[in-house]
């Protein structure tokens, strides 16, 4: 029994040593900018995988969208982050990135662009099994997702982590021809209970399969340490949620991607 025991350690260790994630940045070009995302994914995986786009939040591509990069491609993903600013623009926080998520915000057919061709950039590499690929995005990410979603783009699925839940244009709904799950702090103040509604009688009007769910205590941007943990300033880290949400995403995938 004692060497069983060894042999299946000693193999679940070898398992451990040839995976082997690596981070590539990629320069794309999207309406004219040159765009550097990051490519992730484990190299010792063969053959074609579920894929993600992974959308930053609004100080740009940072760790955080590099760590959960890293943690989906332990899980077996193909991932690609996307940068929406261009290459060398990451604001870093207030106010460089409240200007610089406005240009998207309003503006969002070129939002959309930059959305899409970060898309393409993820379906045309050679590890992408392109009929099983989702979208996940936090914050600015977490509406750009949902923006991609109402351009139409071909997905399985897409997660809005405490993203903007607003409706521009309710028509775009329509056009949605994935699931959506949006992660949302029920104590969010910077998503009024009005977009949330906006955002509900969009998908129900187009027809859309979608599930929303709200975590008490949590606010805006639950999903990241660096907000720190004072709820009073209307952005802060929600262990239980963020862990919450995450499991969320990861049965969404195992339905949507299977």
């Amino acid at each position: 029994m004692k060497s069983v025991l060894l042999f299946l350690a000693m193999a679940a260790t070898s398992s451990l040593a040839l995976a082997e994630i690596t981070e590539t940045p990629v320069d794309y070009t999207s309406a004219g900018t040159t765009c550097e995302g990051i490519h992730v994914h484990d190299s010792a995986k063969t053959g074609k995988l579920p894929a993600v786009l992974i959308v930053h939040q609004w100080t740009g591509l940072s760790e955080n969208e590099k760590m959960r990069g890293r943690m989906l491609a332990e899980l077996g993903y193909n991932v690609f982050l996307a940068d929406i600013y261009g290459k060398g623009v990451r604001p870093g926080g207030p106010p460089g990135a409240a200007k610089e998520a406005a240009k998207y915000k309003t503006d969002r057919k070129l939002y959309r662009q930059r959305l899409n061709d970060a898309l393409a950039v993820l379906t045309s590499q050679p590890e992408t099994d392109t009929s099983k690929v989702a979208a996940i995005g936090y914050c600015f990410g977490g509406t750009g997702v949902i923006e991609l979603a109402r351009s139409g783009a071909k997905l399985n699925g897409v997660v809005s982590f405490h993203g903007g839940l607003d409706s521009p244009t309710p028509a775009d709904g329509k056009n949605i021809h994935c699931e959506v799950l949006a992660l949302h702090g029920a104590d969010d103040p910077h998503v009024p209970a009005a977009d949330v509604q906006a955002f509900e009688d969009e998908l129900n009007a187009a027809g859309v399969k979608y599930l929303l769910i709200k975590y008490p205590g949590a606010v805006h941007a639950f999903t990241q340490k660096s907000a720190g943990n004072d709820n009073s300033k209307g952005a802060a880290y929600n262990k239980d949620a963020d862990q919450k949400s995450w499991a969320a995403m990861m049965e969404f995938f195992g339905r949507v991607l299977k």
